[in-house]
């Protein structure tokens, strides 16, 4: 089922630091290590792709507090909610695949945007992904859910 596309992608290189993420044209994504010359590429594998949707950005902006994409870490911006799926579900993106393990845990990293944007965004700062199939993804690609890998909320 069609869910919606890729708004931008984002990628950190070894020894940038801080946010927002600098945006790239696309990603690498490679299956049991992570994102191509990404600074955390094969920290994680559970955690190997942070994805965020448009609605985040949207719900902060509702509360006065205005970000440019790619400030709350993530590697994906999708411009449908992700958090509105569970723990286990898999999106096909292009050629590759994604399956969401944990919810992103708040950090006071954030706290450099604004002091209250950790607390507002405690629900829907990202998801954390591992990489099931691997493959480039970039701008405007469709996002899809592999339906028979959904797992009941």
């Amino acid at each position: 089922m069609y869910l919606g596309k890729v708004i931008a992608t984002f990628s950190a290189k070894k020894g940038q630091s801080g946010l927002p993420r600098p945006k790239v044209d696309d990603l690498n994504l490679i299956f049991g290590f992570g994102i191509e010359h990404d600074k955390f590429a094969g920290k994680d594998v559970d955690k190997a792709v942070m994805i965020v949707g448009k609605y985040s950005y949207d719900y902060a902006k509702a509360n006065g507090i205005e970000l440019e994409y790619g400030s709350l870490g993530e590697n994906i911006l999708f411009d449908f909610n992700p958090h509105d799926f569970p723990i286990g579900t898999e999106f096909k993106i292009g050629e590759t695949v994604l399956q969401i393990t944990e919810n992103c845990t708040i950090c006071n990293h954030l706290a450099v945007f604004d002091d209250d944007l950790p607390i507002l965004l405690k629900e829907c700062r990202g998801l954390y992904c591992k990489i099931k199939v691997g493959g480039k993804i970039s701008e405007d690609l469709s996002v899809k859910i592999l339906e028979d890998k959904k797992i009941a909320s």
